[in-house]
């Protein structure tokens, strides 16, 4: 690849490696410059740009991260569309994840353009999380250094791996001592009942005994037929001859190892009886903060074996007791934030006569619900419709499908105040939104999960526009820092001058389809929109 500071004239068919404002609008980084760019440029005076051109043996940005991610994707792990040069890989399922960490540091070894980053090994994920993200830090790569990093991901097993959460049967054992009130004992329950719900499973039977060798070892045997027995004992472990590993060994069971280089969590014992695998835990537990019982919890639902050597392996990252405000995974991370949507559908048509436009049929449905598939078929979740004129109407075509409503009664002054509506009907752990239009029938779920893709906050993209032929189109996608300000906004408008006052945080995010810029608001939108469909399908 050839990079470095070219004149314009010779700039045709080059990327431009920086982005140049211009009256009439940006020309952003990434872009194949083009006639039109060029002319642009010179008529502003612009006589010299930097950039890059890929010669033969290179691959663009784009096609080198799409083969990478492909390769490293495995069952449960898709990979996105790329964008600028980055793909994502996704959970499809909740789980733990296993990374073959000597193939990822080969990989990115091959070429000093190629970055994989991964989430640590055995984490637990939800669905929709980013568990690796593939980029390729130039403008393009050569293509045999792609092929080099494919043949280490696709070798005989997947360098990452989702093992996803099995139902497992559960028993608990609480035992207690005299003075050991019974709320104590409730809140174990409570808190473990909440970790395996995080993972799936519930309690399939609780057992309460007095803190002896005898009775545990007879709860222990009534629970012979669990995959899994917790022992929550109300005295800590302190040696392999203190009474819940001796209860252990008396029904019949074995001691794998007592103690892990985690706190908290130092007095955790890992036995086995039969096929059930015996977990003693030590008060702590009852916390709902991290604990290192998680860590073993969260492997065994994963059905991945746990082994002494397992346990002593986890001193490195095991000091979590100063770890403020980390419980148990439930939502995802910024990494893989959670994304709501508001669809905006309350307006009075006033273009399109006297239809009420999200209702009129196109393709053999409501426009509305071509808006509100696309929505829930995406990532995007909750999705929020926001209700005004015809209000009944509309959500009765909407009946059925997985949508919340939010009704905006001053929506005759404007779009700004649906808008305003529907952010705030989101919930608090949103850290973001798809700002949708009714209709807009022509929006995939595809063109939404790619702006969810592309949203990073940590790498300045919390404002994701689609384009399309380099026009800017519909949705878009803001970050939460954004909606007090959109809260103020009057009238019939909506949040675009916001894009210009955060241009630094702005990722336009290129589609290949046009409906992200087709709305139909005018009969006569409407009718040349139904006449290209017929055409298509002629």
């Amino acid at each position: 690849m050839k990079f470095g500071e070219i004149p314009v004239e010779d700039a045709g068919g080059a990327i431009i490696a920086h982005s140049v404002r211009l009256p009439g609008g940006t020309i952003r980084k990434g872009r194949i410059l083009d006639r039109t760019d060029i002319a642009r440029l010179r008529g502003n005076d612009v006589l010299r740009v930097i950039a890059a051109r890929l010669e033969a043996q290179d691959l663009g940005e784009n096609e080198a991260v799409r083969r990478i991610a492909e390769a490293l994707s495995s069952p449960g792990l898709g990979a996105s569309d790329p964008t600028t040069g980055r793909a994502n890989l996704r959970a499809e399922a909740a789980g733990v994840v296993t990374v073959d960490a000597d193939r990822i540091h080969r990989l990115n070894r091959v070429d000093e353009a190629i970055a994989i980053a991964t989430v640590a090994p055995y984490e637990a994920v939800v669905p929709g999380r980013v568990v690796a993200t593939a980029k390729i830090v130039t403008f393009g790569v050569a293509a045999t250094s792609v092929e080099k990093g494919v043949n280490i991901a696709t070798g005989p097993s997947p360098v990452i791996r989702l093992h996803p959460f099995r139902t497992k049967r559960i028993g608990m054992i609480q035992t207690s001592l005299p003075g050991l009130k019974k709320d104590v004992l409730d809140k174990g329950s409570r808190t473990t009942a909440e970790r395996l719900r995080a993972l799936g499973c519930r309690i399939y039977e609780e057992l309460r005994c007095p803190h002896s060798c005898g009775d545990i070892s007879d709860a222990l045997r009534k629970l012979d037929t669990c995959d899994i027995v917790l022992v929550l004992g109300a005295s800590a472990i302190v040696d392999r001859r203190d009474v819940v590993p001796q209860a252990v060994a008396r029904a019949g069971g074995t001691i794998d190892h007592l103690g892990m280089p985690v706190d908290p969590g130092h007095l955790t014992l890992l036995a086995r009886m039969g096929e059930t695998t015996v977990l003693g835990l030590p008060g702590s537990a009852r916390s709902p903060r991290l604990h290192g019982f998680d860590w073993i919890l969260q492997r065994l639902v994963a059905d991945l074996a746990v082994t002494p050597s397992d346990l002593t392996g986890m001193g490195v990252g095991g000091l979590l007791k100063e770890v403020p405000g980390r419980p148990m995974p439930r939502e995802p991370s910024p990494l893989g934030a959670r994304v709501g949507a508001v669809l905006l559908a309350a307006g009075q048509s006033r273009r399109m006569g006297r239809l009420n436009k999200m209702l009129v049929e196109v393709n053999g449905e409501a426009m509305i619900v071509h808006a509100a598939r696309a929505l829930i078929a995406s990532r995007a979740d909750p999705v929020v419709v926001v209700l005004g004129h015809e209000p009944d109407r509309v959500r009765s075509v909407l009946a059925g499908l997985n949508l919340s409503f939010v009704y905006n009664p001053d929506f005759a002054e404007g779009l700004s105040t649906s808008l305003r509506s529907g952010l705030e009907a989101l919930p608090p752990e949103v850290n973001a939104a798809v700002v949708a239009l009714g209709d807009m029938p022509g929006v995939t779920p595809g063109d939404i999960d790619a702006l969810i893709d592309a949203f990073d906050p940590d790498s300045g993209a919390t404002i994701c526009v689609p384009t399309h032929d380099g026009k800017r189109g519909n949705p878009v996608l803001w970050a939460r820092r954004y909606f007090a300000e959109m809260a103020t906004v009057s009238g019939d408008v909506g949040a675009r001058h916001l894009i210009g006052a955060n241009a630094d945080q702005l990722l336009e995010v290129p589609r290949a389809s046009p409906g992200i810029l087709t709305d139909l608001d005018t009969p006569e939108a409407l009718a040349a929109h139904v006449a290209e469909f017929s055409d298509d399908s002629s």
